[in-house]
């Protein structure tokens, strides 16, 4: 750690926090995010290793870039480029957003789950939190520690309690354990019906609450429109009110008739019917006027207002005295053995 220097802090998440810094030895600025292991002898846990497996696979312009992985304390340290701002910044601060700038930021996360789920990996978080924004105003794919591998035509059991509650497909809100890549599709649709309305599309305060939200607002599924619905672990716990649906200028006003059509699409309860990312950048929204704003016209960080905090330089290395060299070598090996 003595090649960085750490002056502010960016955020906090379940499994540590992340500091802005600077490389000494290139000037340039990085984040730090901090991982603990809490227990050395029972190895890396999962999601450390799945985040930092898949920063090390996916390389592309629209996903965060991971520099370096330093081994530190009770804990590891992911260096990756320094991404000043997030698309939940730009919502929170009310910045104008044109309809061109909005068709961009949907088709830049389009070509970065395409990339990913081309990788063999659904991310399982994607919301705004978690797509932030370069000092170009390029939008990439963040924080990966939910991120798993999946099989194409190949069944596999994950966890169901997965993705960030308002924007959980709805298999998932029924305890699926059987999902697909298309999970990441049905975060996309609400995170493009949110950015139309300037609020989210669904947001519910408890997981009953989020589904009966869903149901309440693109109508109560059958077996016709969901397939498989009564199979379902926690379909039979419990019963909603029947709804025939809102009417879609309800849902997303101002939207336009291709935009909803996106939309539609993509949070349809048939998990099968979804689109593929690389399907839905064939969609006539992307084709249809306005188009695509050119970057220099795209928002920038330094015009968001972001929470960045002061440095705590003593906090960030709480419980990251020096561990013995035997440790840090496991540590290492245990990394590249993955790999």
């Amino acid at each position: 750690m003595n090649n960085f220097e750490i002056n502010g802090r960016i955020g906090e998440g379940a499994h540590g926090y992340v500091m802005k810094g600077v490389d000494k030895r290139t000037g340039r600025e990085v984040a730090l995010k901090k991982l603990i292991i809490k227990n050395l002898d029972e190895g890396i846990p999962k999601h450390i290793m799945r985040e930092m497996l898949a920063l090390r696979v996916l390389k592309f312009k629209y996903i965060v870039e991971l520099y370096d992985i330093i081994p530190h304390g009770m804990g590891i340290i992911l260096a990756m480029e320094f991404l000043p701002s997030s698309l939940y910044d730009l919502l929170k601060d009310e910045t104008p957003i044109s309809p061109s700038q909005i068709k961009t930021y949907m088709k830049m996360l389009l070509m970065g789950l395409k990339y990913m789920h081309s990788k063999s990996l659904m991310h399982r978080d994607i919301k705004p939190a978690n797509l932030l924004i370069a000092a170009d105003g390029v939008l990439k794919i963040a924080d990966l520690g939910l991120a798993r591998i999946f099989m194409k035509n190949q069944e596999r059991q994950y966890s169901h309690q997965v993705a960030t509650r308002w924007y959980r497909a709805p298999e998932l809100l029924y305890g699926s354990r059987n999902y697909t890549p298309s999970i990441d599709i049905w975060a996309f649709g609400c995170i493009m019906a949110e950015m139309i309305k300037r609020m989210p599309l669904f947001a519910g305060e408890t997981d009953i609450e989020q589904l009966a939200i869903v149901l309440h607002t693109l109508g109560t599924p059958n077996e016709s429109t969901w397939p498989g619905l009564k199979n379902l672990p926690d379909f039979n716990k419990i019963t909603f009110k029947f709804s025939p649906g809102l009417d879609w200028k309800e849902i997303v006003p101002n939207a336009s008739p291709d935009a909803v059509d996106l939309i539609k699409t993509c949070v349809q309860y048939n998990d099968k019917n979804r689109p593929s990312a690389e399907d839905a950048l064939k969609h006539e929204y992307f084709f249809r006027s306005p188009s695509t704003c050119s970057m220099k016209n795209m928002p920038k960080p330094k015009d968001i207002k972001t929470d960045w905090q002061s440095p705590e330089w003593d906090k960030f290395d709480e419980d990251f005295s020096d561990l013995s060299l035997k440790y840090q070598k496991d540590i290492i090996r245990e990394i590249n053995e993955s790999t």
